[in-house]
């Protein structure tokens, strides 16, 4: 969907998958604490699909790993430290001039599930800039919802797209990249979803004991500047130096 118009039927389209993802795991009691509404839901079995996810060769072959700070995806994050590989967290809303968090497993003086949290990234790692990021071999994502075909439904914030957009522009995403998300098996619809223009999609989604290869068909080359709100970018320092030195760079 393009245009002012279709990026708000998009977004109603997407609240409403997220309200009856959210409700369904409440439902039938598959989220943990703090709950599904409003979130990235902690679903029961995370730790069960991270060692799944664990199992797979792309998970195997990542030196580098760029992976969400939300809770459901804390069990990935821990087994990726313990496995010895490079991890990034993206601070908060993308807020930082330093919008980056490195946790370096050779470096930590704390166990990995400690420094994988969020709160323990911040004393353990080190918020680093665009320019410091190594290229990522595996971007591990939250999610929503997602469908068989790759699509995805975040909370809403578009952060995601947002770091995925960075990095790619940066070229710290390329066309080897592995994208996959840890879901519960509820997550999955069997039923096409609404994406935009600056949404990517998955290669690998693990939805408890099921591993779904997709067939990627959409990645975005970057920042699509007219999909953004002036108040947005003046928000992320990382967008608006860009604004004030070149103003936005369109693809």
């Amino acid at each position: 969907m393009t245009g002012a118009s279709g990026l708000e039927e998009a977004a109603r389209a997407k609240q409403t998958v997220r309200e009856r993802v959210w409700a369904l795991l409440e439902r039938e009691r598959a989220a943990r604490f703090p709950g599904a509404k409003g979130r990235i839901p902690n679903f029961a079995g995370a730790p069960a699909a991270a060692a799944r996810l664990a199992s797979l060769p792309a998970w195997r072959a990542a030196r580098v790993v760029k992976a969400n700070p939300d809770a459901p995806q804390l069990p990935v994050r821990a087994r990726a430290l313990a496995d010895g590989k490079l991890l990034y967290m993206a601070v908060p809303r993308l807020t930082d001039e330093r919008p980056f968090i490195l946790l370096d497993p050779g470096r930590l003086d704390v166990p990995p599930r400690r420094a994988a949290s969020i709160a323990g990234s911040a004393r353990a790692g080190r918020r680093i800039t665009l320019a410091d990021l190594q290229p990522v071999d595996l971007v591990v994502c939250a999610s929503v919802a997602v469908n068989r075909e790759g699509v995805r439904v975040g909370k809403g914030g578009g952060f995601s797209d947002l770091e995925f957009a960075l990095l790619v522009e940066a070229g710290l995403i390329g066309t080897d990249t592995v994208v996959a998300t840890t879901v519960h098996p509820l997550q999955v619809l069997e039923e096409a979803l609404p994406e935009t223009g600056h949404d990517f999609r998955l290669d690998l989604i693990v939805a408890g004991e099921e591993v779904i290869s997709c067939r990627r068909t959409r990645r975005p080359p970057g920042i699509l500047w007219d999909h953004l709100d002036a108040a947005k970018i003046a928000a992320i320092p990382a967008l608006a130096a860009r604004t004030r030195q070149d103003g936005p760079l369109r693809p």
